[in-house]
């Protein structure tokens, strides 16, 4: 499996940018946005069958690049969380769009003062 670095620059930024997003996020297993126009995709597939699903979506005005791309990366400023495809089964509702991804455990922390008893009523 190969990490991808995608990135495009649409001239008319309103026109396809939702169904683009839609598209890169089911190129892969595994993907993440750090930057508003900048993916990193994990995907079995080739870069040229890449460009291809994509290029249906981008017009000769359109920027596109994707390159595959070494483990280690400088990310300044950014987080880079792996998120799954969007496949049945992930907690899906049915008809809609939001996946409930696990939420990590809460972190176990001692309280900054020591609680006191209750008092009792007499």
């Amino acid at each position: 499996m190969r990490t991808y670095l995608i990135s495009y620059d649409l001239a008319k930024p309103n026109r396809n940018q939702h169904v683009l997003a839609q598209l890169i996020m089911c190129l892969g297993d595994k993907w993440a946005r750090p930057l508003v126009n900048t993916w990193y995709v994990m995907s079995e597939r080739e870069e040229v069958e890449l460009e291809a699903e994509l290029r249906e979506l981008l017009t000769e005005e359109d920027g596109l690049l994707i390159q595959a791309t070494k483990r280690d990366a400088v990310l300044t400023n950014t987080s880079l969380r792996w998120f799954r495809q969007r496949r049945p089964g992930l907690d899906l509702a049915p008809d809609g769009n939001i996946i409930a991804f696990p939420s990590p455990p809460a972190p176990v922390s001692e309280p900054l003062e020591p609680e006191l008893p209750f008092a009792r009523a007499g």
